[in-house]
């Protein structure tokens, strides 16, 4: 993974879970708390369901735009999900960070991986639920799925969850605000890393010498 050494450059952070684990409230809630966070806002070949509004919740777009976005090579990551495809622009998230600001991404494990390969700076986290059970129970109060979409996604956690070894940090979410302070302190923990506070820490020392 690249170190970047600019301190007015803004962090990559990647948010990754399994559905109904509530990553997206998680987000949503430090961007909220963070002046400096911003949650990029992905692009999506799927429909918008009702109450969603486009350029807000998800950038809308039709399959034939996706296609084109992955050709000209501007995703930064991408993934297919139950026959949906979700994507990150590159030029989004670089002109966020080039302005100073934090950038999080709520993506699967399959975006996760692909950023991970770029050599991109980012911090990654996995959002655990305290048990498949609660995980099941949120799904099912949440969703007008029917059984079998259900057993889809259920399968899907089962098969993502062993995924938090690849990710730098693990979150287990019990509870909304105690959740959101240890997501709080991984981002202040990342922001006075050595790498990305020496550019400041020199400067300093320099007033030091005799």
């Amino acid at each position: 993974m690249t170190q970047r050494t600019d301190p007015d450059r803004g962090l990559l952070f990647i948010i990754s879970a399994a559905s109904g684990t509530g990553k997206t409230t998680l987000a949503e809630r430090l961007v909220q708390i963070l002046p400096n966070l911003r949650l990029s806002r992905s692009y999506t070949s799927r429909p918008a369901r009702a109450g969603e509004r486009d350029g807000v919740d998800y950038n809308f777009i039709s399959r034939e735009q996706f296609d084109a976005m992955i050709s000209r090579g501007e995703l930064l990551e991408w993934a297919e999900v139950f026959g949906n495809f979700y994507g990150t622009s590159h030029h989004d998230c670089e002109r966020l960070q080039a302005s100073g600001q934090d950038v999080v991404l709520v993506i699967d494990v399959q975006g996760a991986a692909q950023v991970k390969r770029s050599g991109i700076d980012h911090t990654s986290i996995f959002v655990l639920p305290p048990s498949f059970e609660i995980l099941e129970w949120r799904l099912r109060g949440r969703s007008s799925d029917s059984e079998a979409a259900m057993q889809r996604r259920l399968a899907a956690a089962r098969a993502e969850a062993g995924c938090y070894v690849d990710y730098d940090y693990v979150v287990i979410n019990d509870r909304l605000e105690p959740t959101v302070v240890r997501l709080q302190e991984i981002i202040a923990a990342e922001r006075s890393r050595t790498h990305r506070m020496k550019p400041i820490a020199v400067d300093i020392i320099d007033t030091f010498r005799e």
